[in-house]
Protein backbone atom coordinates (compact mmCIF):
# COMPACT_ATOMS: atom_id res chain seq x y z
CA UNK A 1 0.00 0.00 0.00
CA UNK A 2 1.08 3.25 -0.68
CA UNK A 3 2.27 5.44 2.26
CA UNK A 4 0.74 9.13 1.93
CA UNK A 5 3.53 11.72 1.20
CA UNK A 6 3.68 14.63 3.20
CA UNK A 7 6.04 17.54 2.35
CA UNK A 8 7.97 19.43 5.08
CA UNK A 9 8.96 22.79 4.19
CA UNK A 10 11.77 23.72 6.93
CA UNK A 11 13.23 21.34 9.37
CA UNK A 12 10.79 20.67 12.74
CA UNK A 13 11.39 18.71 15.78
CA UNK A 14 12.68 15.25 15.49
CA UNK A 15 9.95 13.66 16.68
CA UNK A 16 8.17 14.97 13.94
CA UNK A 17 10.94 13.91 11.30
CA UNK A 18 10.74 11.05 12.54
CA UNK A 19 7.22 10.41 13.08
CA UNK A 20 6.66 11.42 9.73
CA UNK A 21 9.06 8.93 8.16
CA UNK A 22 7.78 6.00 10.28
CA UNK A 23 4.65 6.54 8.80
CA UNK A 24 4.32 8.58 5.83
CA UNK A 25 6.33 9.19 2.50
CA UNK A 26 8.27 12.58 3.69
CA UNK A 27 9.73 15.14 1.67
CA UNK A 28 12.07 17.28 3.10
CA UNK A 29 12.12 20.83 0.83
CA UNK A 30 14.81 22.41 2.82
CA UNK A 31 17.59 19.33 1.92
CA UNK A 32 16.50 20.09 -1.98
CA UNK A 33 18.98 21.63 -3.96
CA UNK A 34 15.92 22.99 -6.65
CA UNK A 35 12.82 23.29 -4.10
CA UNK A 36 10.89 24.48 -6.83
CA UNK A 37 11.79 21.48 -9.50
CA UNK A 38 10.93 19.24 -6.56
CA UNK A 39 6.94 21.11 -6.16
CA UNK A 40 6.80 21.08 -10.05
CA UNK A 41 7.31 17.56 -9.92
CA UNK A 42 5.95 16.02 -6.65
CA UNK A 43 3.46 18.99 -6.06
CA UNK A 44 0.44 16.71 -7.15
CA UNK A 45 1.56 13.67 -4.83
CA UNK A 46 1.47 15.51 -1.74
CA UNK A 47 -1.41 15.21 0.63
CA UNK A 48 -0.14 16.81 3.31
CA UNK A 49 1.65 19.49 5.08
CA UNK A 50 3.67 19.19 8.14
CA UNK A 51 5.17 22.97 9.31
CA UNK A 52 6.69 24.53 12.15
CA UNK A 53 6.19 27.82 10.60
CA UNK A 54 9.60 28.74 9.29
CA UNK A 55 8.05 29.35 5.48
CA UNK A 56 4.60 30.85 5.34
CA UNK A 57 1.95 28.38 4.22
CA UNK A 58 -0.01 30.30 1.90
CA UNK A 59 -2.52 30.41 -1.35
CA UNK A 60 0.38 30.37 -3.74
CA UNK A 61 1.95 27.29 -2.16
CA UNK A 62 -1.38 25.30 -1.89
CA UNK A 63 -2.36 26.03 -5.48
CA UNK A 64 0.70 24.51 -6.04
CA UNK A 65 -0.09 20.99 -4.05
CA UNK A 66 -3.63 20.24 -5.87
CA UNK A 67 -4.70 17.44 -3.71
CA UNK A 68 -3.23 18.18 -0.44
CA UNK A 69 -5.72 17.97 2.67
CA UNK A 70 -4.07 18.40 5.45
CA UNK A 71 -1.64 20.87 6.86
CA UNK A 72 -0.54 20.17 10.65
CA UNK A 73 0.96 23.14 12.38
CA UNK A 74 3.41 22.82 15.35
CA UNK A 75 2.02 25.21 17.91
CA UNK A 76 -0.43 26.47 18.84
CA UNK A 77 -0.51 29.59 17.59
CA UNK A 78 -0.99 29.29 13.52
CA UNK A 79 -0.51 32.91 11.95
CA UNK A 80 2.25 31.26 9.69
CA UNK A 81 -0.50 29.61 8.09
CA UNK A 82 -3.12 31.58 5.50
CA UNK A 83 -6.07 29.30 7.38
CA UNK A 84 -8.67 31.83 4.82
CA UNK A 85 -6.71 30.42 1.61
CA UNK A 86 -7.11 27.01 3.39
CA UNK A 87 -10.57 27.04 4.07
CA UNK A 88 -10.97 28.07 0.15
CA UNK A 89 -9.54 24.73 -1.34
CA UNK A 90 -10.56 22.56 1.43
CA UNK A 91 -7.55 22.34 3.36
CA UNK A 92 -7.82 21.20 7.04
CA UNK A 93 -5.63 22.91 9.16
CA UNK A 94 -4.24 21.69 12.75
CA UNK A 95 -2.84 23.41 15.79
CA UNK A 96 -1.16 21.72 18.92
CA UNK A 97 -3.17 23.17 21.69
CA UNK A 98 -3.44 21.25 25.36
CA UNK A 99 -0.01 19.92 25.75
CA UNK A 100 1.83 23.12 26.04
CA UNK A 101 -0.84 24.81 28.34
CA UNK A 102 1.17 24.37 31.56
CA UNK A 103 4.50 25.18 30.37
CA UNK A 104 3.32 28.53 28.70
CA UNK A 105 1.30 29.43 31.65
CA UNK A 106 3.87 28.93 34.35
CA UNK A 107 6.36 30.96 32.02
CA UNK A 108 3.67 34.16 32.29
CA UNK A 109 3.42 33.57 35.78
CA UNK A 110 7.46 33.77 36.13
CA UNK A 111 7.85 36.61 34.23
CA UNK A 112 4.98 38.41 36.09
CA UNK A 113 6.37 37.38 39.75
CA UNK A 114 10.02 38.93 38.26
CA UNK A 115 8.47 41.70 36.79
CA UNK A 116 6.47 42.51 39.84
CA UNK A 117 9.28 41.96 42.28
CA UNK A 118 11.90 42.85 39.97
CA UNK A 119 14.05 39.56 40.62
CA UNK A 120 15.99 39.57 37.56
CA UNK A 121 17.56 43.05 38.93
CA UNK A 122 17.90 41.61 42.13
CA UNK A 123 19.46 38.26 41.37
CA UNK A 124 22.10 40.99 39.15
CA UNK A 125 22.83 43.51 42.05
CA UNK A 126 23.81 40.06 44.22
CA UNK A 127 25.78 39.23 41.12
CA UNK A 128 27.77 42.58 40.90
CA UNK A 129 28.85 42.39 44.29
CA UNK A 130 26.87 45.17 45.58
CA UNK A 131 24.99 43.47 48.90
CA UNK A 132 28.01 43.37 51.34
CA UNK A 133 28.73 46.95 49.38
CA UNK A 134 26.01 48.54 49.18
CA UNK A 135 23.37 46.95 51.56
CA UNK A 136 20.05 45.10 51.17
CA UNK A 137 18.80 45.27 47.55
CA UNK A 138 15.46 48.26 47.70
CA UNK A 139 12.20 47.20 48.60
CA UNK A 140 9.95 46.57 45.07
CA UNK A 141 7.06 48.93 44.86
CA UNK A 142 4.77 46.35 44.22
CA UNK A 143 3.60 42.88 45.13
CA UNK A 144 1.68 40.26 43.59
CA UNK A 145 -1.34 39.87 46.46
CA UNK A 146 -4.36 42.04 45.31
CA UNK A 147 -3.51 42.65 41.80
CA UNK A 148 -5.79 43.10 39.63
CA UNK A 149 -5.23 40.90 36.47
CA UNK A 150 -7.07 41.34 32.99
CA UNK A 151 -5.90 38.52 30.51
CA UNK A 152 -7.08 39.14 27.18
CA UNK A 153 -7.38 36.07 25.44
CA UNK A 154 -9.08 33.19 28.07
CA UNK A 155 -8.59 30.33 25.96
CA UNK A 156 -7.16 26.92 27.52
CA UNK A 157 -3.65 29.45 28.26
CA UNK A 158 -6.03 31.94 29.53
CA UNK A 159 -7.65 30.01 31.89
CA UNK A 160 -4.94 28.17 33.46
CA UNK A 161 -3.11 31.60 33.90
CA UNK A 162 -6.46 32.83 35.48
CA UNK A 163 -6.48 30.27 37.97
CA UNK A 164 -2.91 30.47 39.25
CA UNK A 165 -3.61 34.14 39.66
CA UNK A 166 -6.18 33.10 42.11
CA UNK A 167 -3.85 31.45 44.11
CA UNK A 168 -1.30 34.27 44.15
CA UNK A 169 -4.33 36.39 45.66
CA UNK A 170 -5.18 38.49 42.51
CA UNK A 171 -8.57 39.20 41.13
CA UNK A 172 -9.12 38.27 38.02
CA UNK A 173 -11.00 39.38 34.85
CA UNK A 174 -10.57 39.04 30.86
CA UNK A 175 -11.46 40.03 27.46
CA UNK A 176 -12.93 37.78 24.77
CA UNK A 177 -14.97 38.19 21.23
CA UNK A 178 -17.28 36.19 23.26
CA UNK A 179 -18.23 35.96 26.99
CA UNK A 180 -17.45 32.59 28.24
CA UNK A 181 -19.12 30.68 31.60
CA UNK A 182 -16.31 31.24 34.04
CA UNK A 183 -16.33 32.77 37.11
CA UNK A 184 -14.22 36.01 36.16
CA UNK A 185 -15.39 39.17 35.27
CA UNK A 186 -16.50 39.90 31.32
CA UNK A 187 -15.32 42.84 29.30
CA UNK A 188 -16.61 44.15 26.48
CA UNK A 189 -13.90 45.80 25.31
CA UNK A 190 -9.93 45.77 26.30
CA UNK A 191 -9.86 49.71 27.11
CA UNK A 192 -12.57 49.31 29.76
CA UNK A 193 -10.45 46.09 31.15
CA UNK A 194 -7.75 48.59 31.14
CA UNK A 195 -8.73 51.23 33.19
CA UNK A 196 -9.55 48.36 35.77
CA UNK A 197 -6.84 46.24 36.18
CA UNK A 198 -3.65 46.63 36.78
CA UNK A 199 -1.76 43.73 35.43
CA UNK A 200 -2.72 43.04 31.85
CA UNK A 201 -1.73 39.54 30.47
CA UNK A 202 -1.71 38.80 26.71
CA UNK A 203 -2.32 35.40 25.34
CA UNK A 204 -4.14 36.17 22.34
CA UNK A 205 -2.59 34.83 18.76
CA UNK A 206 -1.33 37.14 15.74
CA UNK A 207 -2.54 37.97 12.97
CA UNK A 208 -4.38 40.78 11.46
CA UNK A 209 -7.61 40.76 13.75
CA UNK A 210 -5.32 41.24 16.81
CA UNK A 211 -2.59 43.52 15.31
CA UNK A 212 -1.65 46.49 17.94
CA UNK A 213 -4.82 45.84 20.15
CA UNK A 214 -2.27 46.69 22.90
CA UNK A 215 -1.77 50.66 21.96
CA UNK A 216 -0.63 53.55 23.23
CA UNK A 217 -4.50 54.14 24.45
CA UNK A 218 -4.63 51.08 26.00
CA UNK A 219 -1.34 51.66 27.90
CA UNK A 220 -2.40 55.10 28.93
CA UNK A 221 -5.62 53.44 30.40
CA UNK A 222 -3.01 50.97 32.35
CA UNK A 223 -1.59 53.37 33.96
CA UNK A 224 1.59 53.89 35.83
CA UNK A 225 0.83 50.66 38.50
CA UNK A 226 0.24 48.92 35.50
CA UNK A 227 2.35 45.76 34.60
CA UNK A 228 1.97 44.05 31.29
CA UNK A 229 3.17 40.35 30.57
CA UNK A 230 2.95 39.21 26.72
CA UNK A 231 3.21 35.10 26.08
CA UNK A 232 0.77 35.42 23.36
CA UNK A 233 2.37 37.07 19.75
CA UNK A 234 4.54 39.95 19.84
CA UNK A 235 2.44 41.85 17.02
CA UNK A 236 -0.59 42.58 19.63
CA UNK A 237 1.33 45.09 20.96
CA UNK A 238 2.25 47.79 19.62
CA UNK A 239 5.94 48.23 20.22
CA UNK A 240 6.92 51.46 20.07
CA UNK A 241 3.93 52.68 22.04
CA UNK A 242 5.14 50.27 24.63
CA UNK A 243 8.91 51.36 24.75
CA UNK A 244 7.28 55.13 25.04
CA UNK A 245 5.20 54.04 27.60
CA UNK A 246 8.02 52.14 29.63
CA UNK A 247 10.17 55.24 29.57
CA UNK A 248 7.93 57.64 30.68
CA UNK A 249 6.60 55.74 33.70
CA UNK A 250 2.92 55.46 31.85
CA UNK A 251 3.17 51.84 32.87
CA UNK A 252 5.33 50.05 35.53
CA UNK A 253 6.99 47.24 34.22
CA UNK A 254 6.71 44.47 31.15
CA UNK A 255 7.45 41.00 31.26
CA UNK A 256 8.13 39.83 27.70
CA UNK A 257 8.15 36.63 26.04
CA UNK A 258 7.80 37.27 22.41
CA UNK A 259 8.09 40.32 20.26
CA UNK A 260 7.12 42.42 16.68
CA UNK A 261 10.26 41.03 14.84
CA UNK A 262 11.94 38.18 16.13
CA UNK A 263 14.65 37.52 16.86
CA UNK A 264 15.30 41.05 16.96
CA UNK A 265 14.61 43.22 19.92
CA UNK A 266 14.97 46.89 19.93
CA UNK A 267 18.01 47.89 21.96
CA UNK A 268 15.57 50.51 23.59
CA UNK A 269 13.68 47.57 25.19
CA UNK A 270 17.05 46.08 26.11
CA UNK A 271 18.25 48.95 28.02
CA UNK A 272 15.27 49.51 30.11
CA UNK A 273 15.28 48.66 33.61
CA UNK A 274 11.83 48.01 33.97
CA UNK A 275 11.44 44.78 31.34
CA UNK A 276 11.97 41.11 32.35
CA UNK A 277 12.71 39.86 28.35
CA UNK A 278 12.98 36.13 27.34
CA UNK A 279 13.63 34.97 23.91
CA UNK A 280 10.55 33.06 23.36
CA UNK A 281 11.04 30.46 25.78
CA UNK A 282 7.08 29.65 26.47
CA UNK A 283 6.92 26.10 25.50
CA UNK A 284 10.50 25.52 25.34
CA UNK A 285 11.04 22.37 27.19
CA UNK A 286 12.23 19.23 26.01
CA UNK A 287 8.85 17.46 27.54
CA UNK A 288 7.10 19.76 26.00
CA UNK A 289 8.37 20.08 22.44
CA UNK A 290 8.15 16.25 22.76
CA UNK A 291 4.64 16.27 23.07
CA UNK A 292 3.96 19.23 20.69
CA UNK A 293 5.47 17.09 17.89
CA UNK A 294 3.85 13.90 18.41
CA UNK A 295 0.39 15.56 18.66
CA UNK A 296 1.56 17.24 14.72
CA UNK A 297 2.17 13.35 14.17
CA UNK A 298 -1.05 12.26 15.93
CA UNK A 299 -3.13 14.52 13.16
CA UNK A 300 -1.59 13.47 10.20
CA UNK A 301 -2.29 9.61 11.18
CA UNK A 302 -5.63 10.36 12.48
CA UNK A 303 -6.10 11.83 9.72
CA UNK A 304 -5.33 9.43 7.20
CA UNK A 305 -6.42 6.71 8.87
CA UNK A 306 -10.29 8.15 10.09
CA UNK A 307 -10.17 10.77 8.52
CA UNK A 308 -10.56 13.53 11.26
CA UNK A 309 -7.51 15.60 12.71
CA UNK A 310 -7.73 15.68 16.68
CA UNK A 311 -7.45 19.07 16.41
CA UNK A 312 -8.77 21.06 14.14
CA UNK A 313 -8.02 25.26 13.71
CA UNK A 314 -10.59 25.37 10.80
Amino acid sequence: MTRPTVLMPAPMHEVVIEGCDERFELLRLWEAADPDAVLAARGPDVLAIATGGQRRVDGPLLDRLPNVQIVANFGVGYDSVDVHAANERGVVVTNTPGVLDDEVTDTAMGLLLMTVRELNRAEQYLRAGKWPAEGPYPLTKSTMAGRRVGILGLGRIGEEIARRAEIFGMTVGYHNRNQKDVPYRYYPTLLEMARDVDTLVVVVPGGAATHHLVDAEVLEALGPDGVLVNVGRGTVVDEAALIEALRTGTIQAAGLDVYENEPNVPQELIDLENTVLLPHVGSASEPTRRAMGQLVVDNLENWFAKGKPLTPVN
